[in-house]
């Protein structure tokens, strides 16, 4: 048995809402009953524009090393202290920045039609040392859209078909055992809808 619901009018969107589930039904052997509580986030409306995903509110987001950044790399304590995102010296003023692991889900509800970035380890990470490693990932709706090889100091394109996605992941882990030096940047990531 499957149950939809629906946020009460005037929920305000990222907050969490409270679901309490009560169910019960006859059989051969007698009554059987069913209840759970349990807590939800509510979803942001999905965009109506075509946005960068650094404009948008997300659903949630982890990070290995402090906030996930927006529009600078990852930093080392509070949101806002990241460096420019840079890549073979090209300075990118739209993107995220993270440090693996990490995770950012988006609720694009089914409304989006291409999600494109660059990803990469960016130029201050890749300055300071070598060792970092990576790998990014795109999911939507629990399904593998996009994945890139092992990434080191180097950039590389994401063009994705996310037409009917609800939820959008991008999901960045460690490649080689070492999370050190692992900043890894999603420079320009676009979502343009239908």
């Amino acid at each position: 048995m499957t149950w939809e619901v629906t946020a009460p009018t005037g929920a305000a969107p990222g907050t969490d809402g409270s679901l309490a589930v009560t169910a019960g039904a006859r059989s051969t052997g007698g009554p059987l009953a069913f209840s759970a509580t349990g807590r939800t986030p509510l979803l942001p409306a999905p965009p109506t524009t075509n946005a960068y995903l650094s404009d948008l509110p997300w659903v949630s987001a982890t990070n290995g090393w402090g906030p996930v950044e927006r529009d600078t790399s990852n930093g080392r304590k509070e949101a806002g202290d990241g460096t420019p995102i840079t890549f073979a010296g090209t300075t990118y003023t739209k993107g995220l920045g993270v440090h693996a692991p990490s995770e950012i889900v988006y609720h694009l509800g089914a409304r989006g039609n291409r999600f494109t970035a660059l990803v990469g380890i960016d130029d201050f990470s890749t300055r300071q040392s070598a060792l970092g490693a990576t790998k990014a990932s795109v999911h939507g709706d629990g399904r593998v859209l996009f994945t890139t090889g092992k990434l080191t100091g180097a950039s590389g394109p994401v063009e994705v078909d996310v037409r009917g996605v609800r939820l959008l992941r991008l999901v960045v882990e460690d490649a080689n055992g070492n999370t050190a030096f692992d900043h890894t940047s999603w420079a320009r990531a676009r979502v343009t809808v239908l």
